[in-house]
């Protein structure tokens, strides 16, 4: 009963042709991961192993490839980690790639399953605008889509965004110089607030020198 129970938990046809096909190096695996289930001696009579030889083989050193999997390993889970566990085997994948490492895909879905590595999924709720809106606090558009400047410091536009990262949403607001398209200002925070808008503008101001006469657009 103990020999079927054995056959049929791992998904071995019962029958002796079968089991005596498997290397020595899988029965060794399968006795070792069993051993508090099953006595190692019933696993070894039913594998046709000895049991000495299953000692023997445990005493080894780890082969190459044993060592080139948990140095992989501990690549995977650091690039899981940094992912916020978020990474399934394909972006695990092309981050070991992009480190050097040449290794397939398989090789890292087998050791991502080993490590008990699965991504999960994180909604993200995009950051709402609660602010509010008041007419006549809404500024006429001057600029009215004409993008083009003659010279530096005569139009700047303003606009915010926002970033996720391992540790939340960023937000960030720039100012540009429509003459020469580069950001003068800009500002990032946590969260979403006047201020950080306020803050971009302030500090292209203070790298333009104050220019005097200035159209500012912003939506």
């Amino acid at each position: 009963m103990v020999v079927c129970a054995m056959l049929d938990c791992v998904g071995f046809p019962q029958y002796p042709g079968h089991i005596q096909c498997l290397g020595p190096a899988v029965k060794y695996g399968f006795i070792a991961r069993h051993r508090s289930v099953w006595p190692t001696r019933t696993m070894c009579r039913v594998l046709a192993v000895s049991h000495s030889g299953f000692y023997e083989w445990m005493g080894r050193a780890p082969s190459q490839l044993s060592q080139d999997d948990a140095r992989l390993t501990r690549l995977i889970r650091e690039s899981f980690e940094l992912s916020d566990r978020t990474y399934g085997s394909p972006r695990v994948w092309h981050d070991l790639r992009a480190l050097g490492e040449s290794c397939g895909m398989n090789r890292v879905i087998r050791l991502m399953h080993q490590a008990k590595l699965q991504a999960r999924h994180k909604r993200r709720r995009l950051p709402g605008d609660m602010g509010s809106r008041l007419e006549n606090h809404i500024a006429p558009n001057h600029l009215q889509r004409d993008f083009e400047a003659s010279g530096p410091n005569q139009k700047w536009v303003a606009d915010f965004t926002y970033i996720w990262t391992a540790e939340g949403w960023l937000y960030a607001a720039a100012v540009m110089d429509l003459y020469s398209r580069r950001i003068v200002g800009w500002s990032m925070s946590d969260t979403m607030q006047a201020k950080m808008v306020s803050d971009a503008l302030l500090m292209a101001l203070w790298r333009r020198g104050k220019p005097s006469s200035l159209m500012h657009h912003s939506d």
